[in-house]
């Protein structure tokens, strides 16, 4: 094995898709002798030596060579093994001594430790061959996604063991457990945050200094791929969470790398976040683009991934993001666009999805630039999808007031539907939302607890029936009462009391009507998908829509009663003159044939209306 002319060509050109292949370590044979070959990317070192369990952490025992101009340096080490830690010995441009872990890795030793550790990747058995077929056929304009936000080492604790003395659950042993409750619920997907390895906790993973390494919290990287495999094996997508926007300083990871900038920019105007001290990739540099690339292909490629949520977008795209005067610098044409940056974006999701029909690529992008679901071949940056935080902004400061002031609010909830086939979007109420002294879901809802159950119940169905995407994060389907935190598991004790476990079982009904009815998925681009049947009753705080169906079968007619008052003789306009069967209230799912017979006559501009006793706090969703 050998860093080849054609490698450090492809390399150096920013377009070695499989990189991860050929740099990192590598268990092979050379002349008959099995061992380790190693390669790593230090252009401006001066020198590079293997350290590790195999030669006793000599600096002096595995020096490597330079494999040509582009600055990869290689060696092959007899009898190094699988499992056994090791670290790279810069001598940098200027002499300094850096001990750096492995950028390409697959495995790392366990925080707080900081070495990588040899990996064989090469040999898990997948069972997914279904769901690999299927997914090349996926239509994410046209198919169900509700995907499940999940902190793999809080959502639930193992009782503590000898194996996991923290009490985290093992990647095999949260597949069974996760995959049980994904299931019943309904959820379509699970999005994992901070899987990729990463050294403080409190960082979720969003600080990320081993981008090929599933974190060692949870076990192997054949463990991980199990997890993926169980996953999909029960019919459930997984998408990570994926951070090209910035990694940390610390000293065994990528700044800083060979004693000179490597990864991130060297003017820290381009290379550094003031308020989140860390560093920017230099996405101009084609190794660090390469880097990237590959990674994303390494999750979804060599892991099965189904789709990646790209942290962080706007700080990419945007060159003073977080900066004030005189931090940042402008680019060519004097604007704060970032040229790289955007290049970079078009090239990744363009190869990405080109190679990989069926996933999915996700924007966490929280300002109005232009087509970021556009095709990169109409200046589109070319995701599959973006997060809809202006929705989630408006939802959430409507949903906090006390209900006498929501009348003077209407517009929040409507607004939406101005722009909702601007991008293709995801719903979003995600962990950002319950932490930093922002209130878990329930906790955020005016009123007593009763008041705050039946808030949330209404508040969601708005959610679930609005065009988009899904996205709720762990706990908050139940009715978490205290914000998230990394540290402890969820409170699931909280499905004791009779209300949660009401909630819970609302979440699961609205899940699976969601799944059943088309007319609440397929339209969600599409502007005939979905007509108002009454926007503009502020007084009564009550809002009226119709999701359509593309077959005009199975239509579903939704009211929503955001106050306290009861309407006893709620009449609703409606367009054909049908009977419409009543499907979900805020109880729940409707077990009765339970219908509604539309009479001639002029109603909320409609030709036909029905009339239905709307509770407080009232939901009514009926078929047609």
């Amino acid at each position: 094995m050998e860093f080849t002319e054609l490698d450090q060509y492809l390399f150096g050109q920013g377009t070695h898709y499989d990189i991860y292949k050929k740099l990192g370590a590598h268990p092979t044979e050379e002349e008959g002798v099995a061992g380790v070959y190693f390669a790593v990317w230090a252009p401006n070192a001066q020198s590079v030596s293997v350290i590790g369990e195999f030669n006793g952490w000599d600096l002096h025992a595995a020096p490597m060579e330079k494999a040509g101009p582009i600055g990869v340096w290689q060696t092959f080490i007899p009898g190094a093994a699988v499992g056994q830690m090791y670290k790279f010995f810069i001598v940098g441009m200027h002499g300094e001594e850096l001990y750096k872990a492995d950028p390409y890795a697959n495995w790392s030793e366990k925080r707080p430790g900081t070495a990588s550790r040899i990996a064989d990747i090469s040999n898990y058995t997948w069972k997914d061959a279904a769901w690999m077929r299927n997914r090349a056929k996926f239509n994410e304009k046209k198919e169900a996604m509700s995907i499940y936000e999940v902190h793999l080492g809080s959502w639930m604790k193992h009782p503590w063991s000898e194996e996991n003395e923290e009490g985290f659950y093992t990647y095999r042993q949260a597949a069974e457990r996760l995959a049980e409750y994904v299931k019943d619920m309904g959820y379509t997907h699970i999005e994992l945050m901070g899987i990729a390895e990463h050294p403080f906790d409190g960082s979720w993973g969003y600080q990320v200094t081993g981008y090929y390494a599933p974190t060692s919290r949870y076990g192997t990287p054949e463990d991980f791929k199990y997890f993926v495999d169980y996953m999909h094996q029960h019919k459930i997508g997984v998408i990570l969470d994926w951070v090209p926007a910035h990694f940390p300083k610390d000293a065994h990871g990528l700044a800083n790398f060979d004693g000179t900038a490597c990864y991130e920019h060297e003017d820290p105007r381009q290379g550094e976040h003031p308020d989140w001290g860390t560093k920017i990739y230099n996405y101009g540099r084609p190794e660090v683009k390469n880097f990237l690339l590959a990674n994303a292909l390494f999750w979804v490629e060599e892991c099965h991934v189904d789709g990646l949520r790209v942290d962080a977008v706007a700080s990419m795209l945007y060159l003073d993001y977080g900066k004030s005067d005189g931090q940042w610098v402008a680019n060519k044409y004097g604007d704060n666009k970032n040229l790289e940056a955007i290049e970079f974006f078009k090239h990744l999701n363009s190869c990405l999805l080109g190679r990989n029909h069926g996933v999915v690529m996700i924007a966490e992008e929280s300002t109005a630039w232009p087509k970021v679901t556009g095709k990169p071949e109409d200046d589109g940056l070319g995701f599959s999808l973006k997060w809809n935080m202006g929705w989630m902004h408006d939802f959430l400061e409507y949903m906090k007031l006390d209900p006498f002031f929501r009348k003077f609010n209407h517009s929040r909830m409507t607004f939406s539907m101005m722009y909702a086939y601007s991008e293709k979007y995801v719903l979003v109420l995600s962990h950002d939302e319950v932490v930093h002294l922002k209130c878990s879901m329930l906790s955020k809802m005016p009123g007593y607890p009763d008041d705050k159950f039946k808030n949330l119940k209404v508040g969601y169905t708005y959610m679930f029936t609005h065009p988009g995407k899904k996205l709720l994060f762990m706990g908050q389907d139940f009715g978490q009462l205290r914000e998230w935190s990394e540290e402890r598991e969820l409170d699931w004790f909280l499905l004791g009391e009779e209300n949660h476990r009401d909630l819970q079982s609302y979440v699961k009904d609205l899940l699976h009507v969601y799944r059943k009815y088309p007319a609440l998925y397929a339209g969600d681009t599409d502007p005939e998908g979905f007509m108002w049947i009454n926007a503009d009753d502020a007084d009564r705080s009550i809002f009226s829509y119709v999701r359509k169906s593309a077959t005009g079968r199975n239509n579903v007619l939704v009211v929503m009663n955001f106050t306290p008052i009861d309407r006893p003789d709620y009449r609703v306009g409606v367009p054909k003159k049908k009977q419409y069967r009543l499907l979900m209230t805020e109880k729940g799912l409707v077990d009765t044939k339970e219908v509604y017979k539309a009479v001639e006559g002029e109603c909320d501009n409609q030709p036909y209306s029905i009339s239905y006793p709307l509770p407080a706090y009232g939901v009514a969703m009926f078929l047609y």
